[in-house]
């Protein structure tokens, strides 16, 4: 299928996903928050985190065959309207002096497990989108993360003032808005879009056929050596970083820093930097080696935060590391983006996200869990230090490992039916094939 011709469309999928992740921005330093007062316990923070995780790997795996048979429409509208609904309900309900601790996990709980596949179904998007546009590929993938690193960059700043104003309940009700809008916004835009809506002619629902959809998904990233070793890094890194957003920065901050402002702050300054990455990368970033910039970039956003959290108890030092790292973290998702949207072909694109979403997630919901445990056993600095070197140690893959050389090449065009072999790298300076 293809995206119908104009900018309207991929424009319309950029600003719902700057709406949803403003949202998300709010929702990773409220929620955090919220247990926190309402809890007073680093392990129940990390319990409400595990909660809001682990549903979200579910729905990765099973749902990419359902994204491709209800719409991409669809599902993006009804997953932000059942996100804002569930997050909505947990103020609401605290208000009224009626919120337990299992509601609150459960709420959080239902929010994971709708929200990736809204997100997965505006992601696989943008290729047909972009063609629409007139726009290269790599630009409209850096675009696409610019657009959300400056989302998350604004709600951070936001949540971080808002929480101290206003309170961390008042702030999810703030969230439950913006994913109504961005439900909205996707029902209106995207209309008569071919590429949102569902696959024409769907065979007759049976679980053998929805198998043999995840089966044919899940074979594909097998069969790539490249796919399969960006999904078991992420995989890794993905839950270091949850632990380290949801649970360690947050009691950091909140014990040493000052309070949510300043948490808002090195969120705030983090994601700007990697807008700003972002957005250079695509402008210049097709000049150089992506595996070379790849590995710099993780380098600088993976252990640095944690290591100068766990030895300083100042701002400034860790906002420096912070916003080093951000301009490392600009550069990962548009050179993943990229890589995969290439390898992948246009019939598999939303059964094969499935995957990786749910590969790259797998860890997500250990990650809190395991760091609010392992503060109250051992101290927020062994946490810290600990986080550091283990993410370091995974950092190193790209560099260590061969096949992550096929990151610097660009595949032929690919079928369904195996991986792409790669192609010699283009020469310096040359600009990336539009796809």
């Amino acid at each position: 299928m293809s995206a119908s011709g104009g900018r309207a469309p991929l424009a319309t999928v950029l600003a719902a996903n700057a709406v949803s992740i403003t949202g998300n921005a709010l929702t990773l330093i409220g929620v955090p928050w919220f247990a926190l007062d309402t809890t007073g316990s680093p392990g129940k923070a990390g319990l409400v985190a595990f909660c809001a995780a682990a549903p979200v790997v579910v729905s990765a795996i099973i749902g990419g065959p359902v994204i491709d048979r209800i719409g991409r429409r669809r599902i993006s509208v009804v997953s932000d309207l059942v996100c804002a609904f569930a997050l909505a309900a947990i103020p609401l309900l605290h208000r009224a002096g009626l919120l337990d601790f299992w509601m609150l996990c459960a709420l959080m709980a239902v929010t994971g497990l709708f929200h990736a596949p809204g997100e997965t179904a505006r992601h696989v998007l943008v290729p047909d989108l972009a063609r629409g546009a007139g726009t290269p590929l790599p630009r409209a993938a850096s675009l696409y993360d610019a657009v959300s690193r400056g989302a998350r960059m604004s709600g951070a700043a936001l949540a971080g003032v808002l929480v101290a104003v206003i309170g961390a309940d008042a702030v999810l009700l703030l969230d439950a808005a913006t994913f109504g809008l961005s439900a909205l916004l996707v029902l209106v835009g995207l209309r008569n879009v071919p590429s949102a809506a569902p696959r024409p002619d769907p065979a007759p629902f049976s679980l053998s056929g929805y198998r043999a959809d995840l089966r044919e998904g899940y074979g594909f990233v097998l069969r790539s050596r490249l796919l399969l070793g960006v999904v078991l890094m992420v995989m890794t890194t993905n839950g270091l970083a949850q632990g380290w957003s949801a649970i360690l920065l947050p009691v950091h901050a909140r014990e040493n820093l000052g309070g949510s402002a300043a948490l808002g702050l090195l969120v705030a300054v983090f994601g700007g930097c990697a807008l700003l990455a972002a957005l250079l990368y695509g402008a210049v970033g097709h000049r150089f080696p992506r595996r070379a910039l790849f590995t710099a970039g993780f380098l600088l956003c993976g252990a640095p935060p944690c290591v100068a959290a766990a030895l300083t108890d100042t701002t400034l030092p860790l906002l420096v590391t912070m916003a080093a790292g951000g301009l490392g973290a600009g550069l990962l998702n548009p050179i993943l983006a990229t890589v995969v949207y290439e390898r992948v072909p246009d019939e598999l694109r939303s059964r094969v996200s499935g995957v990786t979403t749910a590969g790259v997630l797998l860890t997500t919901p250990l990650g809190g869990l395991a760091a609010g445990q392992l503060i109250e056993g051992a101290g927020l600095t062994a946490a810290l230090l600990a986080f550091g070197a283990v993410y370091f140690l995974a950092t190193l893959a790209p560099a260590v490992f061969p096949c992550w050389r096929e990151m610097d090449s660009v595949p032929p065009r690919v079928s369904s039916s195996e991986p792409s072999t790669p192609a010699p790298a283009p020469a310096p300076g040359a600009r990336t094939p539009r796809r």
